[in-house]
């Protein structure tokens, strides 16, 4: 887990996903009647047979994919120190995902939702501030927690983000987002930070907010909007890639935007409903278009 955090960077969520999966891997070859000390004795059979159970138990194919992701790392950890020759993961494929499109919202509900409140007490310009980061720069929740006051470029409209990976990159703020910061900025000293404290949204204790009220900033702004389902911070983010390629912009970008290590990863925003995508042939297609004026056209003959 050292090796992880401190030479591969990765996030403290998934340090602690994979710490519960090599958990619970341990319990089941120690049900086995296998020693985790001795860990030439786990087999590919004793993996194989783990991901049965795990399906019987009816686990998620995203999770198993995540505990098989722990298991190829913890072992090839082994490998690279000599301890083990080969991988008892190897050859073992993941499991089929289940195709799933991200919630978004559409931009009607989400301009709804960024629309400026008539309060301007500082909580109230902090949760403006923290809802059009989220929506306007599309960055994740736990980005937009971590930054700290000299992350931000506010002339240039910029901000640092530091992402999965510990990868840093530029995300660019709308004009509403840059003026909403200010306003809150200004008003910042109301929370009582510590002097030490560098963080940009702080809680009511001075210190840096949570992930758990900035989950209820959005669900509080969700229901001012008077949206009907409960929005979660990551939903802005999809709704935030949604529709900036439903403008027209390209994958790549948007992949550069949202800090996607994969293009893959990306793809997953491309879905379009039905409706939309022959609403668009009709309008563009050349043979759709003269297909319609012959429609309108009368009949040779005809009144």
């Amino acid at each position: 887990m050292a090796h992880l955090g401190v030479e591969k960077g990765y996030a403290e969520a998934t340090l602690g996903a994979y710490g519960l999966d090599l958990l619970q891997f341990e319990r089941f070859v120690v049900d086995k009647g296998l020693d985790p000390q001795a860990p030439e004795s786990i087999t590919r059979e004793t993996v194989r047979s783990y991901l049965a159970e795990l399906h019987r138990q009816g686990v998620k194919r995203s999770s198993v994919a995540r505990k098989l992701a722990a298991l190829r790392s913890y072992f090839r950890f082994l490998i690279r120190r000599d301890i083990l020759r080969t991988s008892p993961c190897a050859v073992i494929g993941n499991p089929r995902q289940d195709v799933r499109h991200p919630a978004t919202l559409n931009v009607d509900q989400a301009l709804s939702l960024v629309d400026a409140s008539a309060e301007l007490d500082p909580r109230t310009l902090r949760d403006m501030a923290l809802v059009e980061l989220l929506y306007g720069s599309g960055v994740r929740i736990s980005e937009a927690l971590g930054l700290d006051l000299f992350d931000l470029d506010l002339d240039q409209g910029m901000v640092r983000v530091l992402g999965k990976g510990s990868k840093e990159r530029l995300a660019p703020m709308t004009e509403a987002g840059v003026h909403r910061l200010r306003a809150y900025l200004a008003h910042r000293n109301a929370f009582s930070p510590r002097p030490e404290e560098r963080a940009v949204f702080l809680g009511m204790r001075g210190g840096r907010l949570n992930r758990r009220e900035a989950t209820r900033i959005v669900d509080k702004a969700a229901e001012k909007a008077g949206l009907a389902q409960r929005i979660s911070p990551h939903v802005l983010r999809h709704s935030f890639a949604s529709h900036l390629l439903e403008s027209g912009v390209d994958l790549r970008s948007v992949q550069e935007l949202l800090g996607h290590a994969r293009l893959s990863t990306t793809q997953r925003y491309t879905h379009l409903d039905l409706a939309r995508v022959v609403q668009v042939y009709d309008q563009s297609h050349p043979l759709a278009v003269e297909g319609e004026a012959r429609k309108r056209e009368p009949e040779e003959g005809g009144q």
